[in-house]
Parts: C-alpha cells; sequence; structure tokens
C-alpha cells in the first residue's frame, strides 16, 4: 500500500491510514477485553447466588430425608453425592482461575489481560490434540463430572442426563470453515487470558445450573409422584358400620391418597400408641370390645419443616355375634405353593377354637388359634373344608378351593445384583454366586452347588461350589473393559425340602468396568 510507483505525498497518505487502523484495532481490542471482564464479574456474582439456593435446596432435602426418610432418603444420598463431585470440581476451575490472575499485577484491570500465553504453555504442546499433562486433566475433570453426575442420576432422569451430556460435552468442534477442531484447541487456546477466565467461570455457572436441576428434578419428582392418580385408591365409607338383612345399603365411595413411603411420626389410637406399620398404614390390633358399635378416636402426628402437624382420626367399627359361615383366609396371599408350608387361618366368628375342624390333603394343625400349615401335593386345586359347632350347638361347613402353584423360577445373583450389572474383575472373582427369588411372599434360602460362566471369545468354564474356582478366575482374567461375562446354568436347592427340583435360574450378565 505504501510501496510501487506512488508519489512521496500517496505513499504518507497510505500510511496515514494503516496507523490509523492499527490505533482502531487497539481500541476495539480494549473494548473487548473490557467487554469480556465485565461479564466474568456478572457470573461470579451469579454463580454466588446460585450457590446460595443451591445450599438452601441441600438443607431443605436434608430437613425431608429426616422428617421422612422413606420418601427422600435415596434422593439425599444421590445428591450429597452430586454436591461432593460439583464441590470438588467447582474448585479444580477455580484453581486455575488463580493460577492465571496471579500472572497480572491487577486483575480487575482486564485491558491487560490480552495475553494468551499462561494456558497455551499449560495446556498445549504445539500440535493440535496433543497436550501437556495439565491440559490432559482439564479434559478429564471435565469428562470425569459428566460421567459421574449420569451415573449418580441411574435409570430415568433422560432429559437432566442429556442436559449434563450437553452442558459438560468435549467433543471436537467445527469451526466456521467447516473444520473439525478439538474441543481444548477451540476454546483455549490462543485466547486473551481475561477470555479464557470467562469461559472458565461459565463452566463454573453450569456446575450450578447442574446442581439446581438435578436438586429441583428431585423434589419435583417426588411431588409429581405424590399427587400421581396411581396413588390414589377407592375407599368405602359407609353410612352405619353394619347393615342389617332386609334393609338397604346406605355410604359413598370417595378417593383416598395411598403412599407406602409416608410414615407418620407418631399415631394415638384410643389413648395408646401404635408403633407398628405396614404400607404406610398404622397396624391396629386391640380387643374387638362389645357387640355393636366401638369408636376409634386418635391422631397421626408428621413433622413438617421442623413442627409437629396433627391429623385426627374418627371413626368406628361393628362387631357382630353368631356367625353362620366359616371364615378362611391364606395368611400370605390366595393361593398355595407346592415346595413350601402354607401357613393357613381357619376361624369362625364367634366360635372357640376346639370347636372348629378344618380338613384338606397336606394341612394339618399348628400351635397357635386357628393356626394351620399346608403343603400342597400334585394337582392344580386344594380343598379346604371347616366344620364347627355354634355355642347353641347348631353344627355349620363350609369349604373353599385355593390354587396350587410351583415356586416361581429364580433368579441367578450376584452380590445380591440380579440381570445385568457391573463391576470389576476383583470384585467378581470374589463374590459369591446366588439364586434369588425377587418379590416371592415366602422367604426362602437357596443353595448353589455349582455354575459355568462365560468370557466373551473364551470356551465356557463349569464351576463346582458357588464361587469362581482357579479355572473361571484365569479365564475372567482375560476379559476386557466393557465385556459382559454371563453366569448361567445354576446348581441350586432348596434348603430344607433338597427333593423338590426349583426351575431353571435365569442368568446374571456382569459388565467388567475394569
Amino acid at each position: 500500500m505504501a510501496s510501487g510507483n506512488l508519489s512521496p505525498r500517496q505513499k504518507m497518505i497510505n500510511l496515514m491510514y494503516l496507523i490509523f487502523i492499527a490505533m482502531l484495532a487497539m481500541n476495539m481490542s480494549k473494548e473487548v477485553l473490557q467487554a469480556f471482564g465485565l461479564m466474568d464479574t456478572k457470573l461470579v456474582s451469579a454463580n454466588e447466588a446460585a450457590t446460595a439456593r443451591n445450599d438452601r435446596s441441600y438443607e431443605d432435602l436434608a430437613l425431608k430425608a429426616v422428617e421422612q426418610s422413606e420418601k427422600y432418603g435415596d434422593e439425599k444420598v444421590k445428591a450429597d453425592k452430586v454436591k461432593a463431585l460439583s464441590t470438588e470440581f467447582y474448585q479444580y476451575i477455580e484453581n486455575i482461575k488463580d493460577e492465571m490472575k496471579a500472572t497480572v499485577d491487577d486483575p480487575t484491570d482486564y485491558q491487560t489481560m490480552d495475553s494468551g500465553k499462561f494456558l497455551d504453555e499449560k495446556f498445549f504442546k504445539g500440535d493440535d490434540g496433543n497436550y501437556k499433562e495439565e491440559g490432559q486433566a482439564f479434559l478429564d475433570n471435565i469428562n470425569n463430572y459428566r460421567a459421574e453426575i449420569v451415573n449418580v442420576l441411574g435409570d430415568g432422569n433422560e432429559n437432566i442426563k442429556n442436559d449434563v451430556v450437553n452442558r459438560f460435552s468435549t467433543d471436537k468442534v467445527t469451526n466456521r470453515e467447516g473444520k473439525e477442531i478439538f474441543w481444548l484447541d477451540y476454546n483455549y487456546k490462543g485466547f486473551p487470558l481475561v477470555a479464557s477466565i470467562t469461559k472458565l467461570t461459565q463452566i463454573q455457572a453450569d456446575i450450578k445450573t447442574t446442581e439446581s436441576q438435578i436438586l429441583g428434578g428431585m423434589l419435583q419428582g417426588q411431588m409429581a409422584s405424590d399427587v400421581s392418580m396411581k396413588n390414589y385408591q377407592a375407599i368405602l365409607i359407609p353410612k352405619t358400620p353394619a347393615t342389617l338383612q332386609g334393609e338397604n345399603f346406605e355410604g359413598k365411595i370417595v378417593l383416598g391418597r395411598y403412599d407406602g413411603s409416608l410414615k407418620p411420626t407418631r399415631v394415638e389410637i384410643n389413648g395408646r400408641e401404635i408403633t407398628e406399620f405396614e404400607g404406610g398404614g398404622a397396624l391396629l390390633n386391640f380387643p374387638s370390645g362389645n357387640v355393636g358399635e366401638n369408636e376409634i378416636k386418635g391422631k397421626f402426628i408428621f413433622m413438617e419443616n421442623g413442627e409437629p402437624v396433627e391429623i385426627p382420626i374418627e371413626t368406628s367399627y361393628a362387631v357382630v355375634a353368631k356367625p353362620n359361615s366359616a371364615v378362611i383366609s391364606a395368611d400370605k396371599m390366595n393361593v398355595v405353593y407346592r415346595g413350601v408350608e402354607n401357613p393357613i387361618t381357619v376361624s369362625v366368628p364367634g366360635v372357640a377354637d376346639n370347636a372348629v375342624k378344618a380338613s384338606a390333603p397336606g394341612l394339618r394343625k399348628v400351635k397357635g388359634i386357628g393356626k394351620y400349615m399346608m403343603a400342597p401335593g400334585k394337582g392344580r386345586e386344594v380343598k379346604i373344608n371347616v366344620t364347627a359347632k355354634l355355642p347353641d350347638g347348631t353344627p355349620i361347613s363350609s369349604s373353599q378351593m385355593f390354587r396350587i402353584k410351583d415356586i416361581p423360577a429364580p433368579v441367578a445373583a450376584v452380590r445380591g445384583e440380579y440381570g445385568m450389572i457391573k463391576m470389576p474383575k476383583s470384585t467378581l472373582q470374589k463374590a459369591t454366586i446366588s439364586s434369588m427369588l425377587p418379590d416371592f411372599v415366602f422367604d426362602l434360602t437357596i443353595n448353589t452347588t455349582g455354575f459355568s460362566v462365560k468370557v466373551p471369545g473364551q470356551p465356557t468354564v463349569q464351576v463346582r461350589g458357588d464361587k469362581f474356582d482357579a479355572a473361571a478366575i484365569r479365564v475372567l482374567n482375560k476379559a476386557r473393559r466393557g465385556d459382559v461375562v454371563i453366569i448361567f446354568d445354576i446348581k441350586q436347592k432348596l434348603q430344607g425340602n433338597s427333593g423338590y427340583y426349583l426351575k431353571n435360574a435365569s442368568p446374571v450378565n456382569v459388565e467388567i468396568t475394569n
């Protein structure tokens, strides 16, 4: 521009233009640096406010976990893990920012923070994707935080997990020219010091946002579950406790919310404290009283925000006399299972136990009023016949049919976990292989006498006993991270009834994590 066949005057004019453009660029650069500094200041202030809000949410959740441990206990454990991970990662970023600010005389004079030398020397070796130990550690901390938070969230929470993955992604970035650039190079290589500090503060803001989102999801999710229509059931409220034969029944049906995890702090019924609970309800067990209507008065007491809240109980029940039929109920459920002894209660209201007789194949009387044990044999049904004499000598008889079912197929388990699980090889080598009956009504013990192990790319190994032997360990040691080890063909015996043949247990799949 200032060369060629130009007159000295034109050369001078062109040179002045160059100087003028350079001065504009310098002023613009200072304005940009100042803007980054002001943005960082606002982000720091917002992070402090977010920290205060999150701390209050943590405190609220901790209080709820004390007041209603069944509802919020698991969420409190997750929240504590999220807080620990977030605090550690936040402080790591803060330490890097402190190192960067220490390289300038006045960290509030943003116009002097135009050099990108610090991070260029701390993170990069020169070539794209070629990092020093500190640069790789920075990436590892971001990736580890993202993975650990997703792991803490567990099943469900897909929207939050997707936000966390996107928020802390370190995938390559496509620039304006359509070229893929390594994330660390794209965001931090060659940038002014104040710009890099602001970006690190933004990561801290993302950490606070993640905490807030997770805490909000925990509390809102529990509230949504509490008010879900699935937690309601129809409740019949009769106008009178009993209806005489020949009269019309009067009453109403209402919806009541049923919550098995809701545990009161205290329940009082007729002046006596109730200490036994099941499925969110207080279990009542007291003398029935006189024939006719009897009142039940008391109160539920809950702790809410540190204060006791009382819910009054006012209802009644009827005691009737002189029944005309037997009452037969299965203590566990409405079927009996082959291979185990099923507790059965047989009674006739108003009739002494010694005046009631029950009979059926496999049924025997045991200690206790109206208590029997049923060990069903072959077939699909068994009938229990009951005869009794009322106090006036009138004989009555009744019967009821029960279905007979086999014990369901167990599932193979490692350390009490079944299905698809994850663990290190060292843990699996020492673990006990067992069989379980999830959600079965009886607590049965199943002894494992052998099993088979299949490692990808290796021959199947058969093991005697309930732990890995030397041969199985050798094969397991060849498994790589991410391989799924299958434990199947479980050899098992039912403790106390070795003659009963259990159905084959479903396998357990173990993903190796190291």
